[in-house]
């Protein structure tokens, strides 16, 4: 009876630390988010009239999928700490449909991965077009791209040189071999497989 009792306080206990990591993974997703919509680079897409609303659409389900962790965490740890059975079967239920949302939205992100590169490419090629149209309005999304990822244009950096990143012009060259070498490789591996 007495291994049996340190048993179940063994669990209890690692029940309360997992639910304690997943409140604390839960609070991460919230404040990742949060900083990504409001605080990180993406944040000045927002202020163009183009503003990429689907992109901020994922960042706010991710702020729910952080607030929906939280409340499952807490809820295990009082399920634990009370050792109610109810509770803890509600919150074997919470957890087992999160699961079952995750592979879902997992299998969504794999078969939509096409459709989420032809939208950036789009929101770049309306933002470069309307850059070549009216180089003294200026462009912030174009600028935040190419700040983002380092790069500068599309075929050749002269016609948009002055929202490329200051130091990007001088190793332009070289970066453009390496990655169009990288790519042509990346591409034939996966024609192998």
């Amino acid at each position: 009876m007495g291994r049996f009792r340190g048993g179940l306080r063994c669990i209890k206990y690692l029940l309360l630390g997992f639910n304690l990591l997943f409140w604390l993974a839960g609070s991460a997703v919230i404040a990742f988010g949060l900083w990504f919509r409001f605080g990180g680079t993406i944040k000045d897409l927002s202020s163009e009239d183009k503003s990429p609303e689907y992109f901020y659409v994922g960042l706010y389900v991710l702020v729910g999928a952080g607030a929906l962790m939280m409340a499952v965490g807490f809820f295990g740890c009082c399920g634990a700490m009370r050792e109610s059975q109810c509770v803890l079967g509600s919150f074997f239920t919470c957890l087992l449909v999160i699961f079952a949302a995750e592979v879902t939205t997992g299998v969504f992100a794999f078969i939509g991965k096409g459709v989420a590169i032809r939208h950036v490419q789009t929101m770049y090629e309306e933002a470069y077009n309307d850059y070549l149209k009216d180089k003294g309005k200026g462009n912030g999304t174009l600028i935040t791209f190419h700040s983002t990822f380092q790069c500068c244009g599309k075929e050749s950096s002269e016609q948009v040189q002055p929202t490329c990143p200051k130091e990007l012009l001088g190793h332009k060259i070289f970066g453009m071999i390496f990655s169009m070498v990288l790519c042509c490789a990346i591409r034939n591996s996966r024609d192998v497989i």
